[in-house]
């Protein structure tokens, strides 16, 4: 007699293993917004919806969320890292959760639906006593947690009990009237009672994890077995890079405390494939063409667009350092044109190689002069730990990095998600500055903060004005220049010689309205800025 198996669920279905504390499925806490975005979106028919919620006037401070509608999930991001920080299910009938238990049996925490047994057979979710004694197995009593105050209102009747697990928490609705600190959670919840939410967190409990939910250092992914077993190993992601002026940058790795530096004018391309790897991508100026180089696979989650799946974007300018138009859209390959490049990081002329996954696109290019030391670093006022130069042995005809552009991936940016995050800090100017100026800080502080550093390079402060005011681009013409390298030449010389001028304010394009930006330049830097202040890219020259 066969052994009845059980009914196939629909390939549709988002079906995920939980993994208490680190994952659901392929959704990996630590993962970044734009490696689960990218992911999301190769899988259209699965995940039919993406919402993108954010600020609109602090995109780089608050959270960041993607709501899964038809999935019933919801993700939560922190903003400075854009790390994935909280999962939780919204809606138990619209995916299937499972756990493996020491015995590799599975166990599910709703039966799906199936031809014999329809949705409308299943109940909305798992009960309070499934959850209790078959799922997850007792645990301490939980967490009452005031709703909102809300007068003339019966919401305001009601709280959430949170019953946690190590790294997982199911809560539960309450009437405050309800609960006793006295009565354990098998007298306070009704057996058949089912849960509002589900969350998976890093942390031993909800109340413990909540505290430092956005900012406690997350486990590297690559202690995450079920993402690496078997998968090539990938080189750790650069999580904060330093500008210390004059073309040098300090480049920190996530999860170690490894660094190294990248000298513009110096650093070649050898050096760059040395401590990154080879690029994910690279486009060349002179003959608009990008093609895909090698490509580094660690997961489905965070696996590189394959070059078989690699499409030339026509609208791109020798400006626009980003080939990838769209980090998930592709792009196109000859053996033509990858037939000058070799993974060592010899190429045979100047173009940009794109790290999608860091976060940055460098300019390889003949050796030019850096920018000039900044004023506080001057006169013996080094800041510590910068590298001394060193006499170049490059001929003019070498080919050496020049200029670095870091991407902030800023939501509602017009190249959101082409590009992973990149963090940066400018140190020389803590003497100018009442805080860090970072990635985070707003425009107007790190404008106001880098005109003091300047100001003694200008013969007065109306000079210095004219030579920093705003140039607007607008990124949603496909024929305009698509960022700050060449189109603001003028900036790139002794800081003194002043851009044309774009009128200085924001003017109403017929592109889309986030597609406007305002280009600022410093000596050896450019900033792109959103309306909002937000800076959305940073070139160092």
């Amino acid at each position: 007699m066969s052994t009845p198996t059980s009914p196939p669920i629909s390939p549709l279905l988002f079906s995920a293993q939980l993994y208490p504390g680190r994952a659901l499925g392929w959704l990996v806490l630590g993962a970044s917004l734009h490696d689960i975005l990218t992911r999301l979106k190769t899988e259209p028919h699965r995940f039919p919806n993406l919402d993108v919620k954010y600020s609109p006037t602090e995109p780089t401070k608050s959270i960041v969320i993607i709501d899964l509608p038809a999935n019933g999930i919801r993700l939560q991001f922190d903003a400075p890292e854009q790390r994935l920080r909280l999962i939780e299910v919204v809606d138990f009938t619209k995916n299937h959760i499972f756990l493996k238990a020491a015995d590799n049996k599975e166990r599910d925490l709703v039966r799906p639906s199936t031809a014999s047994t329809p949705s409308a057979d299943n109940p909305a979710g798992p009960t309070f006593r499934h959850i209790y004694q078959r799922f997850l197995g007792p645990t301490y009593d939980g967490e009452f947690i005031d709703g909102p105050k809300t007068p003339n209102n019966a919401v305001d009747q009601y709280g959430l009990y949170v019953l946690s697990w190590p790294g997982v928490a199911f809560s539960f609705l309450m009437k405050k009237a309800s609960y006793s600190a006295k009565k354990n959670v098998v007298d306070l919840l009704p057996s058949t009672q089912v849960p509002e939410t589900m969350g998976i967190f890093s942390g031993d409990s909800w109340t413990q994890a909540r505290q430092t939910l956005w900012t406690d250092v997350l486990p590297s992914l690559k202690t995450f077995t079920p993402l690496t077993k078997g998968k090539e190993v990938f080189p750790d992601e650069v999580s904060l890079i330093k500008i210390y002026g004059a073309g040098k940058l300090q480049v920190f790795r996530k999860w170690t405390d490894q660094h190294f530096w990248i000298r513009l004018g110096q650093t070649t391309p050898q050096d760059l494939v040395s401590h990154l790897g080879p690029p994910d991508a690279i486009y060349r100026k002179n003959d608009h063409k990008m093609f895909a180089h090698k490509v580094r696979t660690g997961s489905d989650a965070l696996k590189r667009p394959d070059s078989a799946e690699l499409k030339h974007q026509d609208d791109l300018t020798d400006t626009d350092q980003s080939s990838a138009n769209a980090g998930s859209d592709g792009y196109h390959s000859s053996d033509d044109e990858t037939s000058d490049v070799s993974i060592e990081g010899h190429v045979a002329g100047e173009c940009f190689y794109n790290y999608f996954y860091h976060g940055f696109d460098v300019l390889v290019s003949k050796p030019t002069a850096p920018s000039p030391v900044p004023p506080s670093q001057g006169q013996g006022k080094n800041v510590p730990n910068v590298p001394r130069d060193w006499l170049l042995t490059a001929n003019a005809d070498s080919l050496v990095a020049t200029k670095i552009v870091l991407h902030g991936n800023v939501p509602g940016s017009y190249p959101f998600n082409r590009h992973r995050r990149c963090r940066w800090e400018i140190p020389y100017l803590s003497s100018v500055s009442d805080g860090v100026i970072n990635s985070e800080s707003d425009f107007p502080q790190i404008e106001e903060s880098l005109r003091k550093e300047w100001q003694s390079i200008y013969p007065s402060e109306d000079e210095a004005r004219k030579a920093q005011r705003g140039m607007v681009l607008n990124r949603g013409w496909g024929d305009s220049p698509g960022s700050s390298i060449e189109f603001l030449g003028g900036w790139e010389g002794d800081g003194a010689a002043a851009a044309p001028d774009a009128g200085g304010t924001a003017m109403k394009f017929d592109g889309p309205a986030d597609s406007t930006t305002t280009l600022y330049g410093f000596p050896g830097l450019v900033f792109e800025v959103l309306k909002n202040g937000a800076v959305t890219a940073v070139t160092v020259f």
